[in-house]
């Protein structure tokens, strides 16, 4: 029968001598015998036991959970287990690579439209990405909010055509002026918006606001701090509450 030496094992197994002497240390593959000069020796058995903890080891499973597992009389339950447990760990740290993956792609995108780079943009877009699912959540709000408006738009200009009533077209525009100053005080009360040239974070009028030419990002307003004039980066207002 054969017999393998601590090298010969782990080139077999494709590890170091290390790794194997370390699961040695750790109870969890212990040499069948030694030679009479005290070498550790290992038996065909070791090898196929050596083998599924490598493969154990390469799905993420850690060594203390592989000795309990190899220590039981019937593993086939417990293999079951670990596997799922590891299949969650797995899975959640795919997610968290691929949020992570995103966030990278976003900030290489945001890089490429600051025309001056400093430790203060970066902090800028880093704000900004923070609370871009903020953001992102608002303006959801706003189309969910402006969706009733359209409807009685649509409707109003089709029963004037058809029928020729106007009066419920009169009942929109009374509407749509009422729901538009709402919206409006909604949106701007929960945002903010960081001036590229001081990095200062500034809240403007609403008027201000409401009237200045814009992007879905983006909004030309001047800064209180340092006069600048020009467009601002819009984000969430994390402090929103305050003066409601």
């Amino acid at each position: 029968m054969s017999k393998y030496t601590t090298g010969e094992l782990a080139k077999l197994c494709g590890v170091s001598v290390r790794t194997v002497q370390y699961y040695d240390a750790r109870s969890v593959l212990v040499p069948s015998e030694l030679s009479e000069g005290g070498r550790r020796l290992y038996s065909e058995e070791d090898l196929r036991r050596m083998r599924l903890i490598c493969f154990l080891r390469d799905l993420g499973i850690s060594i203390k959970s592989i000795g309990e597992l190899l220590d039981e009389e019937n593993p086939a339950a417990v293999i079951s287990v670990l596997l799922e447990q590891q299949s969650e760990t797995l899975r959640h740290e795919l997610d968290e690579g691929k949020a992570r993956l995103e966030t990278l792609e976003e900030l290489k995108r945001e890089l490429k439209n600051v025309k001056k780079f400093s430790v203060e943009s970066l902090n800028d877009i880093a704000y900004t990405l923070e609370n871009k699912r903020k953001m992102r959540n608002l303006h959801i709000a706003l189309i969910a909010m402006g969706l009733p408006m359209s409807l009685l738009q649509l409707t109003a200009i089709i029963l004037w055509i058809v029928s020729g009533v106007w009066q419920l077209f009169a009942v929109y525009i009374i509407c749509a002026i009422i729901g538009g100053i709402f919206i409006s005080r909604y949106y701007f009360k929960r945002v903010e918006y960081i001036c590229p040239e001081c990095h200062t974070l500034f809240r403007p009028s609403m008027k201000e606001a409401f009237f200045a030419g814009h992007t879905l990002t983006l909004r030309k307003l001047r800064c209180p701090s340092c006069g600048y004039k020009g467009f601002c980066v819009e984000t969430y207002r994390k402090e929103v509450g305050r003066d409601e």
